[in-house]
């Protein structure tokens, strides 16, 4: 018997009932106290919105450190299968990267200066281009021009005469080559910070996801871990490479079909509109209107002006609707209007290059949560 607990007898007076209650002193126990289970805090709706907004601002303020390592981690698992297909002819991760990353990045200097050539003569004639459309339009929708006219005849009507003198320009000091010059510093940076980042992760081969095994607590927690890498990896590879050889493909085509046009500079357009079929929705757009610029500029008639986008709109519908869905298949078919909304974010946080990865953020999100059965309602909705 407790000791506290017979000293809390003794102390009772020998005619009360509590005595008559309790048990012998043999069979007497304490038994002791169980500590009840410290209630589970739940997120409010507030602080998830706070959590939400939090890490927009991160990924917004932080992007020049953060988007290298989101593009390097998206081409590390596009290329994964490349290094494990090098280290079953016995070439080792790091030799397998290097190869790699040197046939990836002169591959990719020798198009630009292929493409880039006739690109800057046109950027360069770009104010005389501007000139000539504005004729071609007039010339070609003659009462259109004639409403324009008169609605600026219209706007000055009531302009005193000292305001329709032309006004005096005063010329400044342009901020633009500094400008230039600092965008163009801080892409090269984030480019050589990529391909860095981006050889040390084909190099170090699954370290990373060994690494990842190792510190998760139980057996099945390790085990879906794995299944989620590996199926993450397989998934955008395919994807990616899939994605390219389909646009690559396109571009060929329609650069030929430009070519039969007698379209100028028919395959620097048809490699522009491959690169831009990479973004959704948006791309195929701006390539249409590329185009149509490049017919208007280059043919007298309307109809023949119209070939040229023509002939990218009727291929680019083929590839979107049937040739795509047939190579990817039912499992990477995602919400269109998923799709769009991401597209949107992810340009508004990072640019062009967040237009670029909303699709394989996309993918990459869509199979972690097939795995992850908490996170069914979200699947729910990415899919189509």
């Amino acid at each position: 018997m407790n000791t506290d607990a017979k000293v809390a007898v003794q102390t009772l007076p020998a005619t009360s009932p509590l005595l008559t209650e309790l048990p012998h002193p043999e069979v007497l126990s304490v038994e002791p106290v169980v500590p009840l289970p410290a209630p589970q805090s739940k997120m409010t709706p507030v602080q998830i919105l706070i959590m939400a907004l939090g890490t927009m601002a991160l990924l917004y303020f932080a992007r020049p450190v953060v988007l290298p390592i989101v593009l390097a981690c998206v081409a590390g698992m596009t290329l994964k299968p490349l290094i494990r297909w090098l280290s079953d002819w016995h070439i080792r991760p790091p030799l397998g990267a290097a190869v790699v990353l040197l046939l990836l990045v002169s591959a990719a200097g020798v198009g630009s200066v292929q493409l880039g050539r006739p690109a800057a003569t046109w950027l360069n004639d770009a104010p005389k281009h501007m000139t000539e459309l504005r004729e071609r339009v007039q010339k070609l929708f003659p009462k259109a021009a004639r409403f324009s006219q008169a609605a600026a005849a219209v706007n000055n009507m009531g302009a005193a005469e000292d305001e329709k003198k032309p006004a005096t320009v005063e010329l400044k000091t342009s901020r633009v080559p500094t400008t230039l010059i600092n965008w163009t510093g801080t892409f090269l940076a984030g480019i050589g910070e990529t391909l860095v980042l981006l050889y040390l992760m084909l190099a170090s081969g699954d370290m990373f996801l060994q690494k990842l095994v190792h510190v998760m607590p139980t057996l099945s927690d390790k085990k879906r871990a794995v299944d989620i890498s590996h199926e993450v990896q397989q998934n955008i590879s395919n994807y990616l490479f899939s994605v390219s050889l389909i646009n690559l493909g396109l571009g060929l085509i329609v650069s030929g079909g430009l070519y039969w046009l007698d379209l100028p500079n028919a395959f620097m357009w048809g490699m522009l509109v491959a690169v831009l079929n990479f973004i959704p929705y948006f791309g195929p757009v701006a390539g249409i209107i590329l185009l149509a610029v490049a017919g208007l500029l280059s043919f007298d008639t309307l109809w023949q002006a119209l070939l040229p986008p023509a002939w990218y709109l009727a291929l680019h519908l083929l590839e979107s609707n049937i040739i795509t869905p047939v190579v990817l298949g039912r499992r990477l078919t995602l919400n269109p209007v998923v799709i769009f909304v991401s597209l949107i974010f992810w340009t508004w946080l990072w640019g062009i290059p967040g237009a670029l990865l909303s699709v394989p953020i996309l993918v990459s999100l869509k199979v972690i949560c097939d795995r992850v059965p908490a996170l069914s309602p979200v699947n729910e909705m990415l899919t189509n």
